[in-house]
């Protein structure tokens, strides 16, 4: 067992011999996990079963989880390619407990995996272990059952500054689950710097964590307090790099199999030899393309935002280093088949011509992007570096780095490089400062957070009876009462709460299907229901007491709200024919990204970078009502996953699956994996209408839509309005269209017109001006108010007053125009030596409310104060004056 593949093979086989569920590897996107922004670890796709808030059919799950770690409170983007063993991209091996085994089973497993010769057979001698400080159990296990000396077991406390802040005390993030850890760690050997864990020297490279046990105990709520778990649980995770490393007998992750290989390439299509020089750019192009290939695979387009974002900065970041090393085309896109190969398994999943096409095609755009947004850098950076020697500074302002930075992606080591060829240098503190205010203002506004102490965790079991041909009625227990996430006995009328019942015909949102509204009611009760979600294996209606008083083992009769459901259905059900209508148009690269099948507009989410044409818009919405007037059966079965994959079903990004999956097919064209509620057959939706495609994000398209009554109704409107139009124009349907851009084109020929006169109008101003303007030594120096001129005019009588001045000249126009906006011009003629028009309307905005900026001959604002317009004027000239 050497190679990575063989590693992540055994690993798994291990852990299936010892009675564990081997689960897929998740997406690198998080299923419906508001505090994450990508998977950063093994247990991510567990939480919920650690939570208590989701149950599994298993109670030892074993993965092959791959993570990034490029954004957010885990980062190790600066890392790498500069040390021997930070990734944006990772492997991380794992085996998991619900409520089964604990401290001394993992860590026995542990053990035997790394030590036995049938396995990794590692020397125990070469290793280390670590454990919380005052966990003894695990201490104790390790002396006593295992046999690590003592002088090998490392006893690590809250070394981070505050209580369970600690090495070895393991937590996802400000809340959740979270416990006492055990690490072990494996010794390089004497011949390489570094040292034991809790040493001085422990940052080394001697001594790397391998293997970490975490004991999960607790969820840590937002005041701080530790919240015990329902059932400890065991997360573990292996670093498969590092133990590649260790079996492959080389020090560093960049010099295993796979990164051997991906560097080599790397250096063929840069056209550099593998040498001391190129090894660190090459490095972060190896680890760089394998975080794109998955993350692009795992459907994150670069984006301006959230994970496009992080996934733009790790683009441009390895297509820079590529630039370090002489590359002025697009090379990284190139590297997508290596990965894919190299990564055998783990990479099956994308292993197909349309995946890894679309996958190149993202990135060479991205590089097409890129080398756009260099050279618009360039210019800028140059524009600056012109006018500071004229000035005679010599220091670029971390502001304009910054912006640099954030606005065009332009690396800060590349101003440092132009820089230091013109002389100068860049305030890296000030840059610093930048960055600072940013990633704080960036945590102030994440999304990624979410308070565990507010989630209701429950064990109740309602049993589904919306699945009984879609009954809408039930009677039914209440076994449990919420407000907020706090137990109550009872409420009353005006009460809000979330009620728990033992059967519920409702249907708990999930799948992009909202959750059923309608009433809970007896005797003496009725409660409204406005929501209903899934609570683990429990349904919560959530809602109001509109009269009277419910109690816990109350009767009931719970009732489902019957029109808003049917339409529910109807637009859930179509939204399976649009899967396959958008995939059969548009193509096998397209994923579902999200959908909301609600009773009125829908919404469907798709991966696709480009906007639909009209054609392929109408061909999507003829070939569903195509399957709409077929009208096949519905067919809903329940199946073991191998058979659905085996039938080709479609599995959607939302949902979590057992060992048992619900198959629905309409026809062998649409066969999904669905919880949700549907039609008996497809003609019951009667009629689909796509209204329309619009960007929401980077790469990702949002399909509005209504289907049955809803599009009748709508196709009814826009026949209505089509009416309409036609009697305006006095044109009959078939000449509308020419009809109004013939409307169109002569609007725009009459704005031209007034555009012209308007300036012709403000252009007989300029001999006025002049007879107006100030002489000072060889200088004319018009300032002056004007009024209802638009930015085109304005600037038309700046240029003429430049043109008429035959020397010297400032002319400062400050114009209100009709709507009250006022606008600042500064024009500057043959003085740039003493004035600079940026710096002369930055200051003359900020005294008058407002801003603005520019170049050294021209620039342009905006103010909002005009009683003092006239003084302000007068105090400018009088300072221009003493300049001249």
């Amino acid at each position: 067992m050497k190679s990575t593949a063989e590693i992540r093979r055994g690993f798994l086989d291990f852990f299936q011999k010892k009675g564990h569920q081997v689960v897929p590897s998740s997406p690198l996107v998080p299923e419906n996990d508001p505090t994450l922004l990508f998977i950063n670890a093994g247990m991510n796709q567990f939480k919920n079963v650690f939570l208590g808030l989701e149950k599994r059919p298993y109670t030892r799950a074993t993965t092959a989880q791959r993570c990034v770690r490029a954004g957010g409170k885990h980062n190790d983007l600066e890392n790498v390619g500069f040390t021997a063993r930070h990734h944006t991209f990772f492997e991380m091996m794992g085996n998991f407990s619900f409520g089964d085994y604990f401290k001394q089973d993992a860590i026995h497993f542990a053990w035997e995996f790394l030590t036995s010769p049938d396995y990794l057979a590692l020397d125990p001698n070469r290793l280390t272990v670590t454990v919380y400080h005052t966990d003894d159990e695990a201490y104790n296990i390790w002396a006593d059952e295992i046999g690590v000396p003592k002088e090998r077991i490392v006893r690590i406390g809250d070394n981070k500054g505050a209580e369970y802040e600690s090495d070895n005390f393991w937590q996802m993030g400000d809340t959740g689950p979270c416990g006492p850890c055990t690490e072990i760690f494996y010794d390089h050997g004497p011949e390489i710097w570094g040292g034991p864990p809790g040493s001085a020297e422990e940052d080394g490279d001697r001594f790397i964590e391998i293997w970490n046990i975490v004991f999960m105990q607790f969820n840590r709520r937002e005041d701080g307090t530790m919240e015990k778990l329902p059932r400890p649980s065991v997360d573990t995770g292996m670093g498969i790099e590092r133990v590649a490393a260790i079996k492959q007998h080389v020090n560093s992750n960049y010099d295993i199999d796979i990164f051997k290989y991906l560097i080599q390439r790397a250096a063929q299509l840069t056209g550099v030899e593998v040498n001391k020089e190129t090894r660190q750019s090459l490095n972060v192009i190896a680890d760089h393309i394998r975080s794109c290939t998955f993350l692009i695979g795992d459907g994150v387009i670069p984006s301006n935002e959230g994970r496009g974002y992080v996934l733009r900065r790790i683009i441009r970041r390895a297509i820079r280093h590529g630039y370090l090393l002489g590359v002025r085309g697009t090379f990284f896109y190139k590297l997508v088949d290596d990965v894919i190969k190299v990564m055998e398994d783990a990479a099956s999943y994308l292993d197909t011509s349309v995946k890894k096409e679309f996958i190149a095609k993202i990135l060479r755009l991205e590089e097409e992007q890129f080398a756009r947004t260099i050279e618009r850098g360039i210019n800028l950076l140059n524009d600056v570096i012109s006018t500071l020697k004229e000035k005679g500074e010599t220091v670029i302002p971390g502001d304009v780095a910054f912006t640099l930075l954030d606005t065009f992606g332009f690396p800060l080591d590349l101003t440092i490089d132009i820089c230091k060829e013109n002389g100068l240098t860049v305030d890296i503190a000030g840059f610093e400062a930048k960055m600072a205010e940013q990633r704080k203002l960036a945590k102030a506004n994440s999304k990624f957070t979410v308070n565990y102490g507010d989630v209701i965790k429950t064990d109740l079991v309602t049993e589904y009876d919306f699945y009984n041909n879609n009954s809408l009625e039930s009677t039914a227990t209440v076994t449990a009462i919420y407000q907020g996430d706090r137990l109550v006995e009872s409420v009353s009328s005006g009460d809000e709460a979330v009620i728990i019942t033992d059967i519920s015909p409702f249907y708990g949102e999930s799948g992009g299907q909202v959750g059923d509204t309608g009433t809970i009611k007896n005797d003496q009760l009725i409660f409204d229901v406005t929501d209903t979600q899934k609570y683990a294996l429990a349904l919560g209606h959530h809602g109001k007491v509109a009269a009277g008083e419910v109690r816990v083992g109350d009767r009931v009769e719970l009732e489902v709200d019957a029109d808003r459901r049917k339409a529910i259905v109807l637009h859930h059900s179509v939204t399976h024919l649009l899967h396959s209508a958008v995939r059969e148009v548009l193509g096998e690269h397209v994923h579902q990204k999200g959908s909301l099948n609600t009773f009125g507009v829908s919404r469907f989410d798709i991966s696709n970078p480009e906007a639909l044409s009209i054609e392929q818009m109408l061909r999507i919405e003829s070939l569903v009502n195509q399957h709409i007037r077929a009208n096949h059966p519905v067919v809903i079965r329940e199946m073991s996953m191998e058979e659905a994959k085996a039938l080709g079903a479609q599995a959607l990004f939302t949902e979590k699956y057992g060992d048992v999956v619900r198959v629905v097919m309409m026809s062998e064209w649409s066969i999904e994996l669905c919880g949700g509620l549907h039609v008996a057959s497809t003609g019951e939706i009667g009629l689909f209408k796509l209204l329309s495609d619009s960007g929401i994000s980077a790469g990702v398209r949002r399909l509005e839509y209504v289907a049955g009554d809803l599009a009748i109704q709508y196709m009814q409107r826009d026949s209505v309005l089509l009416r309409e139009l036609t009697e305006l124009a006095a044109k009959p349907k078939t000449e509308l269209a020419a009809a109004i851009t013939s409307s169109q084109a002569r609007i725009k020929e009459l704005e031209k017109y007034a555009d012209s006169m308007k300036e012709q109008l403000a252009l007989q101003q300029v001999d006025a001006l002049l007879v107006q303007s100030e002489k000072v030594a060889d200088a004319q120096l018009v300032f002056v108010k004007l009024n209802d001129l638009d930015v085109k005019s304005l600037k038309a009588v700046a240029f003429e007053l430049a043109n008429r001045v035959q020397t010297k000249g400032v002319f400062v126009l400050a114009n209100v125009n009709k709507e009250g906006a006022g606008n600042l011009l500064v024009a500057i003629k043959g003085l740039t030596d003493k004035l600079n028009a940026g710096n002369l309307v930055r200051e003359l905005a900020g005294r008058l409310g407002g801003k603005g900026g520019g170049k050294a001959d021209q620039a342009m604002g905006s103010f909002t104060d005009y009683d003092h317009l006239v003084e302000e004027l007068n105090k400018m000239k009088e300072e221009v004056k003493s300049q001249l």
